[in-house]
């Protein structure tokens, strides 16, 4: 399998936007050789003068789909399983970053002048072709190049976009948009259900330090048509997604590598979503943790001792390191036993930070009636 890739190719602007991104990730980075890069962008190292994630909040919605710039950093985190009408698989990641470059800034007339840096990747796994598509793109927070408002929500990059629409039905109904040179994919989203909110009342701490911790909600199942393209072939496409929100100004510690992130949708309706927090020496972070939802919405938060979690195989990088490749994962107190498979073993994003994140298969049983489900799994720390 070929990894394909590449960068926006408008040079003028990568000239401008790309590299104050990369000097954002450099600044981030530079004393982290023994840690991942997305770890070390989300370490405490630079958050003077943010605000901090250190007590649970009143989330109000739709307002918090939209940005928080008091904070150092966000993300929109879109991912799902799609099929076409004559059955090809595809799996979809479009994930937008806002990163602050200092606090605040001075009053300026400028419309040149802005501390927010926009990063985007953009990815599509083709199961029958065996392909895995990438791209990429940087751009300031200015001139209207991108951004994110609140009312109405709308995060983009040029012409990449993750925006609401109008839905008579009263929940939620939005758009998603990427277009590059060789892959594209238009969506429509409906929310099928309700926001959720993970860790305590939405915060979620991902170390003992007090502000390492982000504000962190799901929307755990949309609906989701449109049409995917790849080369000159276009598909007529359906399936389901997941969304992902979190913003903080520090989240990791020094002694934290990185995380296996898992957002599981069963047949049964219901979805896990757990993130393994992995310390330098390998071994499981006690701050691990996630959410489970039912198929009628109702959540629980799970702690690090409610899952067990253990990898079956692994797949070594054409480029260096090794990542896990397969998993099984128990909830005993709700009886759930869960084997997770990649549709592919290389989904492995070689971004301005590198990482694996690809579609999974999932089968199993709760309380001993199968059941099987699709996902998305995130995977860092693995590689230098």
């Amino acid at each position: 399998m070929r990894l394909k890739f590449s960068f926006w190719n408008d040079k003028q602007r990568w000239s401008v936007a790309a590299v104050v991104a990369l000097v954002v990730a450099a600044s981030a980075l530079a004393d982290s050789t023994q840690r991942s890069e997305l770890s070390a962008l989300l370490s405490a190292d630079s958050n003077a003068g943010f605000a901090l994630a250190t007590e649970p909040r009143s989330f109000q919605f739709p307002l918090d789909h939209g940005p928080h710039p008091e904070f150092r950093n966000e993300w929109w985190y879109m991912t799902g399983n799609l099929d076409g009408a004559d059955g090809r698989r595809f799996g979809f990641e479009l994930t937008l970053f806002r990163f602050a470059l200092v606090p605040q800034i001075a009053a300026s007339d400028s419309r040149w002048r802005t501390n927010q840096v926009y990063i985007a990747h953009f990815a599509v796994t083709d199961v029958s072709g065996k392909t895995f598509h990438v791209a990429e793109r940087f751009s300031r927070g200015a001139l209207g190049l991108a951004g994110a408002s609140a009312n109405p929500f709308r995060v983009w990059i040029d012409d990449w976009e993750i925006a609401a629409t109008e839905n008579d039905h009263g929940g939620e109904r939005w758009q998603l948009s990427a277009n590059d040179e060789n892959f594209a994919l238009e969506l429509t989203l409906i929310a099928m259900k309700e926001p959720v909110l993970n860790g305590l009342d939405g915060l979620s701490q991902k170390s003992a330090e007090a502000g390492n911790a982000s504000y962190y909600y799901s929307i755990t199942r949309w609906q989701s048509a449109g049409r995917l393209r790849l080369g000159d072939e276009t598909f007529a496409v359906s399936g389901l997604s997941w969304l992902d929100r979190e913003w903080s100004s520090s989240a990791l510690a020094k002694d934290q590598q990185g995380w296996d992130w898992f957002a599981l949708q069963l047949s049964d309706g219901s979805e896990l979503m757990f993130y393994n927090l992995r310390k330098t020496d390998g071994t499981p972070d006690v701050h691990s943790g996630g959410t489970w939802i039912s198929a009628d919405g109702e959540s629980r938060h799970l702690g690090h001792d409610d899952i067990s979690l253990s990898v079956r195989d692994r797949w070594t990088s054409p480029e260096g390191g090794t990542y896990p490749a397969a998993w099984n994962i128990r909830l005993p107190d709700l009886g759930l036993g869960l084997d997770v498979v990649p549709v592919l073993d290389d989904q492995e994003l070689f971004t301005t930070v590198r990482y694996w994140e690809g579609a999974v298969d999932v089968t199993g049983s709760r309380d001993d009636v199968e059941v099987t489900g699709r996902g998305y799994v995130e995977l860092t720390g693995y590689a230098d």
